[in-house]
């Protein structure tokens, strides 16, 4: 007997009919071009927000550390005999310049408070390091385009961009780079028949070399998203089920709090559902692991055509799932009921001899935030009434205590 499929959600199509979907892998990660550009300009996945928002912490504080270096700078100028002008520039550039760190690291330490904070400081850093070209230019052109020292500051910001794990300001902050230093190269370098600048020290500034470095920008800003690209990678490799494809319990761990805030804040309805197979020792048993881990498969993507936006499934254990609904328990308990009738006419297993084995599950409710206002205490009490549903006979959802 074929597989009877589930209802059909309103937001997804059904996943399966006739049994033709039984041995199909879960669906795998894009690794196209498309798949690539998507990952990186995507909304950024809640482990990466919290893991850029620790690596701006870290950029605030190797800022702030830095800038107290930089009022050495016109001092070793005016022992060299500059001018009291530029000296005195020089400290008024490098009082405002530490000023600015303490700003941004006090602002910093308020994690996920400002969503804007990469993108101005990105922008701080940029332009820092092109007010300083620009300064450069005032005495000596030729410096301001041939220096090596302050035009790697550039790469410098460029490259920590890596550490906020956000494609969109790596390309932003790069962008806005490669804009900056071209339209100060195009102001001095002037027209076609002006003649270049040179000094001495420096050299003669060529249009070829000022392309080249505008390629270097590009380049550090293409290296710079290749590492947020991996790093993404990486978390989500490590936030999912190798059976499944689905969230694991790292990942639920890491996105349900925010999920409950964003419910708190909106004032909706959230409920947990545990899930847990009835007798999958005995499918294990009777028609061996493969059979087994295809029956896991089977069930995951049985629950995940009652998924509507912003709700999720995850995999904790061997046969246990969780369902993070944005509903309250009753709507939750008549579509996850839905989905346990539908499994019960229809098995999608087979002993060793082809004789079908019914899959059931059982699965208890809490909800939020009648039930409890963190994931530990919803984890708790949904597992009580799932115990509670063991008891009364399995097969069955329980979304109140007996």
């Amino acid at each position: 007997m074929p597989p009877v499929c589930p209802p059909r959600s309103r937001s997804r199509p059904a996943l399966c009919c006739r049994g033709r979907h039984k041995d199909l892998p879960m669906r795998a990660p894009d690794r196209t071009r498309q798949g690539i550009v998507a990952t990186l300009f995507g909304r950024v996945d809640e482990v990466m927000l919290e893991l850029g928002a620790g690596g701006e912490l870290v950029v605030a504080r190797v800022r702030a550390a830095l800038s107290l270096l930089i009022p050495l700078l016109p001092l070793v100028a005016a022992a060299g005999g500059l001018g009291t002008r530029i000296v005195v520039v020089g400290l008024g550039l490098a009082v405002f310049t530490n000023v600015m760190a303490q700003v941004w690291l006090v602002l910093a330490r308020r994690q996920r408070r400002h969503a804007w904070l990469p993108y101005a400081t990105g922008t701080y850093d940029v332009s820092m390091t092109t007010l300083v070209l620009a300064l450069l230019a005032t005495r000596d052109p030729a410096a301001a385009l041939n220096s090596v020292v302050v035009w790697n500051f550039y790469m410098l910001s460029i490259a920590i961009t890596a550490l906020r794990n956000d494609g969109r300001l790596a390309l932003y902050v790069g962008g806005i780079a490669i804009v900056q230093y071209a339209v100060l190269a195009a102001v001095l370098i002037g027209g076609g028949d002006a003649p270049r600048p040179a000094s001495l020290g420096y050299g003669v500034v060529s249009l070829a070399g000022q392309v080249e470095r505008l390629l270097l920008l590009a380049m550090m800003t293409v290296v710079a998203c290749a590492i947020v690209y991996r790093m993404q990678r990486l978390v989500e490799l490590s936030g999912r089920d190798g059976l499944t494809g689905l969230p694991n319990r790292a990942w639920l761990l890491q996105h349900a709090p925010r999920q409950l805030a964003d419910a708190r804040h909106d004032g909706r309805s959230l409920t947990l559902g545990l899930l847990d197979l009835d007798g999958f020792r005995r499918i294990n048993a009777e028609a061996g692991p493969r059979i087994g881990d295809r029956a896991i498969r089977d069930i995951a993507r049985h629950l995940q055509t009652l998924l509507e936006e912003g709700e999720s499934l995850s995999r904790i254990g061997g046969q246990e799932f969780v369902l993070l609904l944005r509903c309250p328990a009753g709507s939750a308990w008549e579509r996850l009921d839905r989905v346990r009738r539908a499994l019960s006419t229809g098995p999608v297993a087979s002993d060793r001899d082809g004789r079908p084995i019914p899959l059931s599950f059982s699965a208890g409710l809490a909800a939020f935030p009648p039930d409890g206002g963190e994931v530990s205490a919803l984890l708790g009490v949904a597992d009580r009434r799932l115990q509670q549903a063991k008891r009364l006979g399995r097969n069955r959802i329980e979304a109140r205590d007996a």
